[in-house]
């Protein structure tokens, strides 16, 4: 299975990808290729993105940090044995104290084991880590890209790279999820590649340049 792991493998799907489609050459040459952005993966990792969920990226790692020094280490028996009241002190809604026990629970009994996780094939992985309450396809997805190293997801319900699309092919409207996915299908086996690149090319223009 191809994984991405460096810059180079970045590079390699940015060439592909730019010599398959204009329009993708086009925001290579405005913005660059995008950076690797690799993350640790693991139970951690699926927790923060939950506890990013609907929040700024300041406020999400404010919240983590100090879950991270009630906990002491982050592991699932720690999340556990957390009270109400440690959990609303490190900043949790009860929505997200509600997650963070069923990913933990999860983990702990063995229903997500993320050396299997590794191992699946892209769609496997995903149903397998949707089926936690609180993970999502998008959280999944995420993973999949960034934890793993996938080079071939496409978040298709990511508002950035829905926007992105939008302003490169020029759309009044943002295109819809089937639209997206049709779209993406063009950029197989790079589309976490050209993910990335619409995120990238996405901040580096200011709102109203397109």
């Amino acid at each position: 299975m191809q994984i991405i792991r460096t810059n180079k493998d970045i590079h390699a799907g940015c060439d592909a990808l730019a010599a398959s489609d204009p329009m993708l050459a086009r925001a290579i040459g405005i913005a660059g290729p995008p950076p690797l952005r690799r993350r640790a993966g693991g139970f951690e990792a699926v927790l923060q993105s939950i506890m990013g969920q609907q929040l700024s990226v300041a406020s999400a790692r404010a919240i983590w940090g100090r879950l991270a020094e009630t906990c002491g280490h982050v592991t699932p028996e720690r999340v556990l044995s957390l009270s109400d009241a440690e959990c609303r002190a490190a900043g949790l809604s009860r929505q997200k104290m509600v997650y963070s026990r069923e990913l933990a629970r999860a983990v702990d009994e063995g229903r997500l084991k993320f050396r299997a996780l590794a191992r699946m094939p892209d769609e496997d992985a995903i149903a397998a880590m949707t089926q936690v309450k609180g993970v999502g396809r998008w959280t999944a997805e995420m993973y999949l890209m960034f934890a793993l190293g996938r080079p071939d997801v496409w978040p298709v319900d990511d508002l950035a790279v829905v926007e992105a699309v939008r302003r490169l092919k020029g759309l009044e409207e943002r295109p819809n999820r089937k639209e997206m996915a049709g779209i993406g299908e063009a950029w197989r086996p790079w589309r976490s590649v050209a993910a990335r690149l619409m995120w990238h090319f996405y901040r580096k223009l200011p709102p109203g340049a397109w």
